[in-house]
């Protein structure tokens, strides 16, 4: 077209398309980069920062329901077992009669409600089966202390026999009403009984399973396998405050025992088998000897303030292990060396022998304590023969 500035026109079209559309789209990039930096990416670091505080709160928590997930699951399961059992095991008219039995005649089974005769559900369980009434007894422990009334006769070794628990358990339980083994029950009083033998222990703060078992001298272990002991987390067995815990075979520290099974050491000494007297005597204990044979005291007595193991002077027969009597000799095992001497070792505070087991010179019978007639940690040893006791120090190498 002669006289139309072709350059003119390309100017102009490059102009407007730079202004029009390569603009636009800038701009439209920098928007989207603005919401991006601007709202998203403070959206996804909030999202993050609570993400974060639920997985810990979670990592804190696990294992926490996870006994109720269980056992809902299944209570759930026994439910279907019950509800559909009869139908999976005996065809479907059996199931109904059996069913029926148990409602008083009427069932409904996939269907409209049918009356069963009386006869008709005797004869199909009689026929198809034979249900036999089956009582099983729970090995299991009561979970709680209970309170008991006191009826007339009772005694704490009667209470200890028919609630299968120490007498020293009754004892801790109720410091306020049993203040000596001479204590007298009165018939109508309350008294607190245990689940197991041992000690119920209300935890204070700063407490943890582990200082509780070493306080009662048991493991941890035994703490939190009673089956009815409660953690605030299952995983690390936290406590909380004012909460009660059972401490099965727990012992009270700074107590003089009266139950002879509370002096049963944890680790017991096995029976040696066949034995026979060396009529060699070795030192039952060490430690300083503070009283010596006399008159009026026939025996030896070694002291030592660590305590420390009671060896067998020599080998023989247990014939005595245990506080048989409460009070005098306390703890005490004796032996029967079948030539004629016995030796006794007297206010053990631990028994590592059984009445019954053979015992070889030199094996472990206890540890040194101060039980029964005692005013501190030592051991009270006596010879016995047909005539009488004799000197230890005649004896001893």
């Amino acid at each position: 077209m002669p006289g139309f500035n072709w350059d003119f026109m390309e100017n102009k079209f490059l102009e407007f398309f730079n202004y029009w559309i390569t603009d636009f789209w800038r701009f439209v990039g920098s928007f989207f980069v603005h919401i991006f930096k601007c709202y998203v990416l403070v959206c996804f670091s909030k999202f993050e920062q609570f993400k974060s505080l639920a997985v810990v709160k979670m990592y804190q928590q696990r294992g926490k329901y996870a006994q109720a997930f269980v056992h809902g699951g299944l209570a759930l399961v026994m439910s279907l077992g019950v509800a559909l059992g009869p139908s999976l095991v005996v065809g479907e008219a059996e199931a109904q009669s059996m069913i029926s039995s148990g409602v008083g005649g009427a069932v409904i089974i996939g269907g409209e409600q049918e009356e069963v005769e009386e006869s008709k559900v005797l004869g199909t369980m009689t026929d198809s089966v034979y249900l036999q009434p089956l009582t099983e007894v729970s090995d299991k422990p009561r979970a709680e202390k209970i309170e008991y009334e006191v009826q007339s006769g009772d005694t704490l070794s009667v209470l200890a026999e028919k609630f299968g628990v120490s007498v020293d358990t009754i004892r801790w339980a109720n410091p306020e009403k049993i203040k000596s083994v001479k204590t007298v029950l009165k018939a109508g009083d309350t008294l607190v009984i245990p689940p197991v033998t041992g000690v119920v222990h209300k935890v204070k703060s700063g407490e943890t399973v582990y200082s509780i078992a070493k306080k009662y001298d048991i493991s941890a272990q035994g703490i939190v396998d009673f089956p009815f002991n409660d953690f605030t987390n299952d995983e690390t067995f936290a406590l909380a405050v004012g909460q009660v815990l059972v401490v099965p075979d727990g012992v009270m520290p700074d107590v003089q025992p009266w139950s002879p099974t509370s002096s049963l050491a944890r680790v017991l000494t096995p029976d040696a088998g066949s034995v026979s007297a060396t009529g060699s005597w070795i030192w039952p204990a060490s430690g300083k000897i503070t009283q010596r044979f006399l008159a009026w005291h026939k025996g030896i007595d070694i002291a030592n303030k660590s305590g420390g193991a009671i060896l067998a002077a020599d080998s023989g027969k247990v014939v005595m292990a245990g506080w048989l009597d409460n009070a005098g000799y306390g703890n005490r095992v004796m032996v029967d060396h079948g030539n004629g001497y016995q030796t006794l070792y007297a206010h053990l505070s631990k028994i590592s022998v059984k009445v019954g087991q053979n015992v070889k010179r030199g094996d472990v019978l206890g540890v040194m304590g101060s039980t029964g007639r005692s005013t501190g940690i030592h051991l009270h040893f006596e010879i016995r023969t047909a005539g009488g006791n004799v000197n230890p120090l005649n004896y001893l190498k």
